[in-house]
């Protein structure tokens, strides 16, 4: 893993470039997947804001711009280790299987919500594979994620967490309790921060005094780590290393991935009225998609031509899965009662179908 906390970890160069003893251990069809897997997080963002600012959802996250420190903390993983989310992962579940309609549908809040209506759009779960859903407390996911790796600490079953926070959430009363017990119970735990910069629209001077956030991981007695969170070979590395390092008894480490949010905070922000445009455009320079693409490109594994059929492969399925989630019927209201008690009594249902039948006179 290597590197302090002050020193920036990368692989690629801005233009795309890279010693071949610091790539990792990939096969070609291995870092393509990887670019298939960044470029459909890009389209299925362009895809979802359309469709919030048409009225036909609600609320969305976006991603762009963080989509390799996403994708790498992904690949990296093994399918025993468990994700707990902060607001920008969800593409995490749905690499881990979760359906594209079903995750569409989280975002409608209709009958096909995993959620069944009950969280905000965005906040998805795939129990499946143990991706848990996350809450819009800022911060709460850390002890989350701390007390799941305590359990698996006691499972001793060979898995990890990987918990994932914002800049904004090392300003938490979590965070210090979170890390704190980590440390102290040596629990198998990757806190991974997406340092976009902004928390909403307080930027991350405002957040700390201290050199770098990865510093922070001194307090609680464990690695930190920064990484350019633009370079997705980098982070691979890095979070590949430090849950090798989880899982083998040696405890946590805090992963400080420095990326950019290029758009607001939500479907419901107006970054422009407290960032500068030439901030914006600077890190669109440092696109982790087009850097990460020249790497393919000069190693001959990938090509403009092939670069137009995948975005057009890729909009295909997330426009037949936005077909699928909105032709599912609407939630049905007797999960009201249904999701709340194994058995429901039969007062309560009495009075649940007199109120629906009020609602159908």
């Amino acid at each position: 893993m290597g590197g302090a906390a002050d020193t920036l970890i990368r692989v690629l160069s801005d233009k795309g470039t890279a010693s071949k003893k610091q790539l990792p251990d990939l096969s070609d069809e291995q870092f393509v997947a990887i670019y298939r897997d960044m470029v459909r997080i890009r389209v299925m963002d362009e895809r979802m804001l359309n469709l919030q600012r048409q009225g036909r959802i609600g609320f969305y996250g976006p991603v762009t711009g963080q989509e390799a420190t996403i994708v790498a903390c992904h690949h990296a993983a093994s399918e025993q280790d468990w994700i707990v989310p902060a607001l920008r992962e969800g593409a995490i579940a749905m690499m881990r299987g979760l359906p594209t309609d079903l995750a569409i549908a989280q975002l409608i809040g209709n009958g096909g919500d995993l959620c069944k209506g009950r969280q905000m759009p965005c906040h998805y779960t795939w129990k499946k594979a143990k991706y848990v859903s996350m809450s819009s407390v800022i911060g709460t996911q850390i002890s989350h994620a701390t007390g799941l790796a305590m359990a698996c600490k006691y499972r001793d079953a060979g898995e990890a967490v990987l918990g994932f926070l914002g800049d904004g959430a090392t300003s938490s009363n979590d965070f210090h309790a979170g890390l704190n017990f980590a440390g102290v119970y040596t629990v198998p735990v990757v806190f991974v921060c997406q340092n976009n910069q902004w928390s909403i629209s307080v930027p991350v001077e405002k957040q700390t005094k201290s050199e770098s956030l990865a510093a922070k991981a001194r307090a609680y007695g464990m690695p930190g780590v920064r990484v350019d969170g633009n370079d997705v070979l980098a982070v691979l590395s890095v979070v590949g290393a430090a849950l090798e390092r989880a899982r083998s008894g040696e405890g946590p480490t805090l992963v400080e991935a420095l990326t950019y949010r290029r758009l607001g905070h939500s479907s419901s922000d107006d970054p422009t009225r407290y960032r500068d445009e030439a901030e914006v455009k600077a890190w669109e320079r440092k696109d982790p998609i087009k850097r990460y693409r020249g790497f393919l490109t000069k190693s001959g594994l990938w090509s403009e031509e092939r670069d137009a059929e995948l975005e057009d492969e890729v909009a295909g399925e997330i426009n037949a899965a936005v077909r699928a989630a909105e032709s599912m019927p609407e939630l049905d209201p007797e999960t009201l009662i249904t999701d709340v008690f194994e058995t429901v009594d039969p007062r309560l249902a009495d009075e649940f179908g007199e109120a629906r039948d009020s609602w159908s006179n």
